[in-house]
């Protein structure tokens, strides 16, 4: 499949079931970020070991609510030796899937009813295809390897004109009257929702080229007007600057033990894109009540999550080696306390790492007898940045002398 292009066509990938994510971990070495996910299984704890592994990864389930990912956002879309019923509850699950894949993109599947002939399987291949063809994905490729495992890949639609022409309105096509697209805590979709056109032969845009699209702010992001497009390329200019003067000089940070980093107020991305050269990935979160800049964040390149500080993240204790906030305590305080995000921000830190706030000195000193209350080293740098790095002491144990 020469049309993929890994690393210059395809960047942002998703892969459902990925196990330790050896998947992901292999298209690192293409230029290709990959977004994988599992449910939370408590006897192998295998999102725990990829992200030990130092690959993306995060507990979910595509069961009754949306993933926390925009519309039309993944190049490609990848399940191997998954056990996901696609065509369950009226195929909601693939119309999930078909709702985050881009215009044009791939999914690639991989599992028993592409390949072996026992009635269960064929039962289930059959169901496949009929729902398939509904949505109007096309198959590209059906083959084998040489131990005779099989994959198949699809090829979601670039334009809106199949849905058009189905015998039969099934699934349906989504109406303003289905209700907000915004995917936090929602339901899954069962109907189908047209693709939005941005070019005059009415099919989608895709992203320019990799890595050329992570400079590029694009006309399918709400809100693109000429204000908007100096403000991303003003925040691109200044994450740039603040991470090589300031960040990379005058912390306390040791950036070559650092690989898992989470922003947690992820904006444009910009704080993504300046870290680009480092052999680090970079988990943007976007929190719900702040401008949706997911999908642009996408468009770059980069991969991210909806998420509400207020509550925990879906990943495992102790797995994220820089935690970054920037300008948002002030929102969240609104809304929760301050010390439960504090404790969720340990919970997700290894011992021995960083939590970077860049702030206001008001808010700095709000969130540092926290801060210290858990032993952490804390440093305040130019009187906007507070550094704190969490040491392995725990509650019970004696107290060691900490800044």
């Amino acid at each position: 499949m020469p049309t993929i292009q890994w690393g210059r066509r395809t960047r942002t990938v998703l892969d459902v079931g990925c196990g330790v994510a050896s998947f992901g971990g292999y298209l690192l070495d293409r230029n290709a970020i990959t977004m994988s996910f599992a449910p939370k299984d408590e006897h192998e704890a295998q999102i725990q070991f990829a992200l030990e592994r130092g690959i993306p990864a995060f507990l979910a389930v595509i069961g009754t609510q949306k993933l926390p990912f925009p519309d039309n956002v993944f190049d490609v879309v990848h399940c191997a030796r998954c056990r996901v019923h696609w065509y369950a509850n009226g195929g909601k699950p693939l119309l999930e899937l078909n709702r985050v894949l881009r215009p044009g993109g791939y999914f690639i599947w991989s599992a028993t009813p592409v390949y072996r002939q026992e009635q269960r399987d064929q039962d289930d291949w059959n169901a496949m295809v009929t729902l398939t063809k509904s949505i109007c994905w096309r198959t590209v490729v059906k083959s084998q390897d040489v131990n005779g495992i099989g994959v198949v890949i699809y090829q979601k639609p670039a334009s809106n004109s199949c849905y058009a022409e189905r015998k039969t309105n099934e699934p349906p096509l989504c109406s303003e009257r289905d209700g907000s697209r915004f995917p936090w805590y929602a339901p899954l979709d069962s109907c189908l929702f047209t693709t939005a056109i941005t070019t005059s032969d009415e099919r989608y845009n895709w992203p320019v080229p990799w890595p050329e699209r992570l400079d590029v702010s694009y006309a399918s992001v709400p809100d693109d007007s000429a204000s908007n497009k100096e403000k991303f390329e003003a925040d691109t200019k200044y994450w740039k600057q603040l991470i090589s003067e300031v960040y990379f000089n005058d912390f306390p940070l040791n950036w070559s033990s650092i690989r898992n980093v989470m922003d947690m107020n992820a904006g444009f991305g910009g704080f993504a894109a300046a870290l680009i050269d480092q052999p680090l990935w970079v988990m943007n979160a976007v929190p719900i009540g702040q401008p949706d800049t997911l999908p642009l964040i996408f468009n770059r390149g980069l991969i991210g999550a909806y998420h509400d500080w207020c509550e925990s993240f879906s990943t495992y204790p102790r797995t994220y080696d820089l935690l970054h906030m920037s300008n948002l305590i002030g929102n969240l305080t609104n809304r929760c306390d301050l010390i439960d995000v504090v404790v969720e921000i340990d919970r997700i830190l290894r011992p021995g790492r960083w939590f970077v706030l860049k702030d206001t000195l008001e808010m700095i000193k709000k969130i540092r007898p926290i801060l210290k209350s858990l032993h952490y080293e804390i440093v305040v740098v130019k009187q906007q940045f507070l550094v704190a790095t969490k040491s392995f002491w725990r509650p019970g144990k004696p107290a060691s002398t900490s800044g």
